[in-house]
């Protein structure tokens, strides 16, 4: 008889045991960190702390996850009330980086405006195709030129196309030496919103 015909049997007799007591007692185990055998009780209840223990793990990642989420909240809600407070278009191109570096901690960012310094034309299609912030790991087109000296030294890139309705009136890019700062398929929903805020301040300042 397989073992696969064995384990039906028992699934289809419950009360196989019930009738067999002395059999239940009888049967040991390997213990699953070796160096003995135990009865079959003991080895459910090993099974149980090492399921206890996995779901407690479980536990603290999305406490330590939800943590992270809420820092991050308060890190975009400090970014938008300061944003705001920018009352023209010089005024606001200046905040943005330094926002990005003393609230995000995100080492190099780059803006540019499509009506003040109007990009490649790969590029430009590049920023229209995007529905929603996108990360790399290398520099879309020519926009490593946009961070000067740095571009060498630099391995992540997430791009935020900044948009006025279905119209895209520039890009933020924000950039890090470290490779894991941004990649691909990483969430972006905070992207999103900071890019929408970004667009929303700068809007009125641009001429239609």
């Amino acid at each position: 008889m397989r073992s696969e015909e064995v384990a039906q049997y028992l699934l289809d007799n419950p009360n196989f045991f019930e009738q067999h007591t002395e059999t239940l007692a009888q049967i040991n185990l390997p213990h699953p960190h070796g160096g003995r055998t135990i009865s079959l009780s003991e080895r459910q209840l090993v099974a149980l702390r090492e399921k206890n223990k996995e779901l407690e793990k479980s536990l603290r990642e999305m406490i330590a996850t939800a943590q992270e989420n809420e820092a991050l909240q308060n890190k975009v809600h400090e970014f938008i009330v300061t944003l705001f407070a920018g009352r023209d278009l010089a005024t606001l191109q200046e905040m943005v980086p330094h926002l990005m570096r003393d609230i995000f901690a995100v080492p190099h960012t780059a803006m540019q405006l499509w009506q003040i310094s109007p990009p490649s034309a790969e590029v430009m299609a590049f920023a229209d195709a995007q529905q929603q912030p996108v990360c790399l790991h290398h520099a879309a087109h020519d926009t490593a030129t946009w961070f000067g000296e740095h571009a060498a030294q630099l391995h992540s890139f997430a791009y935020l196309p900044l948009h006025a309705g279905i119209e895209t009136i520039g890009m933020l890019v924000l950039a890090s030496e470290d490779k894991q700062r941004f990649y691909p398929g990483m969430g972006t929903v905070f992207l999103k919103r900071i890019a929408e805020t970004v667009s929303s301040a700068l809007h009125p300042h641009l001429a239609r």
